[in-house]
């Protein structure tokens, strides 16, 4: 394993505008001087939080989907972040894991937020992902997912842990901010792994606002980076392969982690 060099994006995000946020991406990326292994986009990176399919979904091999492919092979690295998919006459709040070659893994959001009629809209996924790059294996959530911790669960078997690194993209409302400065502090205690949640900052076409407070927690649960709340900025972050092996060898609580199944 290496380590791994992430940059993580709080921006604001425009209300359903595909071809605007886009926009936004190419010059907050181009404004990414140094190599990276990984971007990380907020979830509905191009449309914001819409409740509104029929208008903002694309199919696979839509604007925003050829977008993220351009992106990647330009920047060389993988690029992450979810958006609105239509298949097979249903709706996903999709997240892709886009590598630099144009393959890339999806994954479904499990748990979709009822309090805005999500799960009224869309189909839930129920299957995890879990992406590799240079050793590191990573587990790739969307948003209100973070509150559901047996489905963020790592395991540990044959002296193997199931990830690395568990990631979170959100557009997360700032009213309940704690909540998700405190949960993913608690995603990296209990799970062994370093935990990256970026979020959104301004106020959505709802009028719900967005605080931020994106971060990167290692896996003792300390916050390495905290982008400042309100503020649109991209930060680096190296993710150090000496730093969780060391913590895991010499604290190895996964020895006695609980074994379990989930439905999904």
């Amino acid at each position: 394993m290496q380590d791994l060099k992430t940059a993580i994006i709080q921006c604001e995000l425009l209300w359903e505008n595909v071809p605007g946020n886009l926009a936004r991406f190419d010059k907050i990326i181009s404004d990414i001087k140094e190599a990276v292994d990984i971007i990380i986009l907020p979830e509905m990176f191009n449309t914001a939080f819409s409740m509104n399919p029929a208008a903002c979904a694309e199919k696979t091999d839509g604007l925003s989907m050829q977008w993220l492919k351009e992106k990647a092979k330009e920047r060389n690295c993988v690029i992450v972040g979810s958006i609105l998919i239509n298949e097979g006459e249903r709706f996903y709040n999709r997240l892709t894991w886009m590598f630099p070659d144009g393959t890339y893994q999806c994954y479904d959001k499990k748990h979709l937020f009822r309090f805005s009629g999500e799960h009224e809209v869309f189909t839930a996924g129920n299957k995890i992902i879990t992406p590799a790059l240079k050793g590191w294996n990573f587990r790739p959530f969307v948003c209100y997912d973070l509150r559901f911790p047996v489905w963020s669960m790592n395991t540990y078997n044959n002296e193997k842990f199931g990830y690395d690194c568990l990631l979170y993209v959100a557009n997360w409302a700032e009213k309940r901010r704690e909540a998700w400065m405190k949960l993913l502090v608690s995603r990296a205690i209990e799970n062994q792994s370093y935990v990256i949640g970026v979020n959104r900052v301004g106020t959505d076409g709802k009028g719900v606002t967005f605080s931020g407070d994106s971060m990167v927690v290692n896996p003792k649960g300390e916050i390495i980076i905290q982008i400042p709340a309100h503020k649109e900025a991209t930060e680096i972050v190296t993710l150090s392969f000496n730093e969780l092996q060391s913590y895991r060898d010499q604290f190895r609580v996964a020895l006695d982690w609980d074994k379990f199944t989930v439905e999904g």
